[in-house]
């Protein structure tokens, strides 16, 4: 399994009920269904996913993520996991109140582009950042939205949601004494958990 679905499985509860947002091959509803009893289902676009998925045994709903979440109950699951998607949607304000009104809490990951290598690539070459873990021009990038940790709180706190617990992570997804005191200017992943408000 992915590092940073190695992170998210452990806030995940025995037994709970997942939606997992652009789920990929399914491998991270796949090991919680054996390892954890996790009922649930990915949504996910792409065919080759949604193939993959299947062959998993694992329960997929071919769906974009732009079109929302309404056709789900509000506190349909116990958890809404969403990695590296968020700078990828056209609309992650919309997506993520969906996600909290779905969801008791919701697991949120994205590259943090306040990181001080995006600084410094901006600084020094007057250009969009492009490197191994964000290997785009900006001109053919899928990250359409991309924010910094401090944004996302902000848009969170807006929303009525509450941070549980946040992790600045490495693109190794390390974490470290430098990345808890320096978030945003540290960490090149933000794993979030988050609530929304006492309903």
């Amino acid at each position: 399994m992915r590092a940073d679905l190695e992170i998210i499985q452990n806030w995940i509860p025995a037994g709970s009920r997942v939606l997992d947002l652009g789920c990929g091959n399914g491998d991270l509803l796949a090991w919680l269904r054996d390892n954890k009893q996790v009922s649930g289902y990915g949504l996910e676009i792409d065919p080759d996913n949604i193939a993959a998925c299947v062959e998993k045994g694992v329960n997929v709903i071919e769906q974009d993520l732009d079109k929302g979440l309404g056709n789900f109950a509000s506190d349909s699951f116990d958890m809404v996991v969403m990695t590296q998607a968020l700078q990828a949607v056209h609309y992650p304000d919309k997506l993520l109140k969906e996600m909290l009104r779905v969801g008791r809490e919701c697991i949120i990951t994205f590259p943090n582009f306040g990181h001080w290598r995006c600084r410094w690539y901006l600084a020094s070459k007057g250009r969009m950042p492009v490197s191994d873990f964000l290997p785009y021009t900006w001109y053919n990038t899928p990250n359409i939205h991309f924010c910094t940790f401090e944004d996302f709180e902000r848009l969170s706190h807006e929303l009525g949601a509450r941070v549980l617990e946040r992790l600045a992570v490495d693109r190794h997804h390390k974490h470290g004494v430098t990345s808890r005191l320096w978030p945003n200017l540290i960490g090149e992943i933000g794993i979030y958990r988050v609530t929304g408000a006492v309903r």
